[in-house]
């Protein structure tokens, strides 16, 4: 099969790879129908993480079931399937606390490489999830976001506390911040308030309710999210970048008593404790359980009652993932699909 392979820092080739076996009688092989370029690609794309190549990567995925092993029983070959950035059994203590990416049996989906034409899926019963029937194509970019996106901006909000009646603040205009917009508004914030500096991304924050953009940064981001919620700050905030600078504008952007929701991978972000105490903020966060909330995104995207698939600005073949990665480097792009 073809896959991507990363070789060094700017150097992810498309190459040939060995197709996919059941290694274990809890997998699945799927066909991969589409998959994409997270944010968090980039990091080793731009030597931030290391990277022992060529090795896969790639952890955004939806497609339909090839085959299984012995003990999987609720997919079946035919199916078409969504699962979350890492596999899970769902039902350890972890799990039905609903952190399935704490999982004790957790397995990140970018070891199994999902930018590629096959893709062998461990603990299939606890990760992937088949929607009600084959969707119609229209539907597969939105569907794929819920994969990792989707998912990761629905649990920042949540962990934010976003809510009726709250007011939103978003740090971060990638697809994740993006559509953490999306998911504050659908929650029933009253006020969303998107940080962007980019047109393109901040028209699409509008599409998907933002009621405010602010573009400024530091202290005077953190002055104009306060002049907009009366003077205390944000209720709720969500971090998706996480780099040290991000991390502070989301807790300086909370008012005392709010709640900061953190998603962004972190980067070299250390937090002074003194600052920490006297702010009277509520931190939460982390890789995204995605697994958590799936049926519930399948659902609305099933349902017609979310767009989440408008984050994907532009659609290459697999074969042309290098200008995939060029694009979002560069931020020509927000994010791009990719069809094998």
């Amino acid at each position: 099969m073809r896959g991507v392979l990363m070789y060094g820092p700017g150097d992810f080739r498309v190459d040939d790879r060995a197709d996919p076996e059941i290694l274990e009688p809890t997998d699945a092989i799927i066909r991969v129908t589409a998959t994409c370029v997270c944010g968090s690609d980039l990091w080793p794309y731009r030597g931030d993480d290391a990277i022992d190549g060529p090795s896969p990567i790639g952890h955004e995925y939806v497609g339909v079931v090839e085959s299984v092993g012995a003990d999987v029983v609720s997919v079946k070959p035919g199916q078409f399937v969504i699962g979350g950035f890492s596999a899970s059994d769902n039902t350890c203590e972890h799990c039905q606390a609903g952190y399935q990416t704490s999982c004790v049996q957790r397995v990140w989906m970018n070891d199994m490489g999902a930018q590629a034409e096959l893709l062998r899926v461990p603990l299939a019963d606890g990760t992937l999830v088949a929607t009600p029937g084959t969707p119609d194509s229209d539907l597969i970019p939105s569907l794929l976001t819920a994969s990792d996106v989707l998912g990761t901006g629905w649990f920042a909000a949540v962990a934010a506390q976003a809510g009726p009646g709250k007011s939103v603040a978003v740090v971060g205009d990638g697809a994740v911040g993006l559509l953490g917009v999306l998911a504050a508004k659908k929650l029933g914030a009253e006020q969303v308030i998107a940080m962007s500096r980019h047109e393109p991304r901040q028209k699409l924050a509008l599409e998907f309710g933002a009621t405010h953009i602010v573009s400024e940064r530091g202290d005077e981001g953190v002055d104009r999210i306060r002049e907009l919620t009366g003077g205390g700050g944000a209720d709720s905030v969500i971090e998706a970048v996480g780099t040290q600078e991000s991390m502070l504008q989301a807790i300086r952007s909370a008012r005392p008593g709010g709640h900061v929701g953190y998603v962004g991978v972190s980067h070299d972000v250390l937090l002074q404790g003194h600052e920490l105490f006297f702010s009277h903020v509520h931190l939460h966060g982390g890789p995204a359980p995605v697994r958590q909330f799936l049926p519930e995104l399948i659902d609305m995207i099933w349902k017609r009652e979310i767009n989440a698939g408008k984050v994907f600005d532009l659609e290459l073949p697999l074969e042309q993932a290098a200008d995939a990665y060029k694009a979002m480097d560069e931020r020509r792009a927000i994010k791009v699909l990719l069809r094998p």
